[in-house]
């Protein structure tokens, strides 16, 4: 099944060095994988397929995800690895700091909207190069969660998935 992901980014401070995405998939039946020699652990298998995203404008990106891009097979002689979608994540790239809006598979499958919030003061120390910042941002599902004094210095990201039969 091919789905269209639209982002949507809203009040961002100022342009994007980068705007990327990719897929994570993942084997959801882990009895099709050897178990690890010293743990005895079994470690499902996980990829992630880049997504190529098309610019409409400063604020609109589009790409299509596959759910059932990767192939259910027997890797292991064990049965067949069943692989399923985790996630689609984007990553606003300023410097060293991707801001990382993400849709999940529930809200693919559901066509639901997901919005994650961020702080503009983070874009703009990302902006200045500041060293000690997380290279990883997915920010956060309301403006709420920020002390009031932040809620109205916000950025966001809105992602969607539709159902686009070819």
């Amino acid at each position: 099944m091919r789905y269209e992901i639209t982002m949507t980014i809203d009040g961002a401070p100022g342009p994007f060095d980068s705007v990327t995405a990719f897929v994570q998939y993942k084997v959801s039946n882990d009895r099709c994988v050897p178990l690890q020699p010293i743990s005895g652990a079994t470690l499902a298998p996980e990829d992630s397929v880049p997504l190529d995203l098309t610019k409409i404008s400063d604020k609109v990106y589009t790409g299509h995800l596959y759910v059932d891009l990767l192939q259910d097979e027997d890797y292991y002689g064990l049965g067949v690895c069943h692989w399923e979608v985790v996630a689609a994540t984007a990553v606003l790239q300023v410097k060293n700091v991707g801001f990382s809006p993400g849709l999940f598979k529930a809200d693919v499958l559901a066509q639901r909207s997901a919005t994650r919030y961020f702080l503009e003061r983070d874009y703009f120390d990302a902006h200045a190069g500041k060293e000690n910042m997380f290279p990883s941002d997915p920010g956060e599902s309301s403006p709420s969660v920020y002390k009031a004094e932040f809620q109205g210095h916000l950025f966001s990201a809105t992602l969607v998935a539709k159902e686009d039969f070819l």
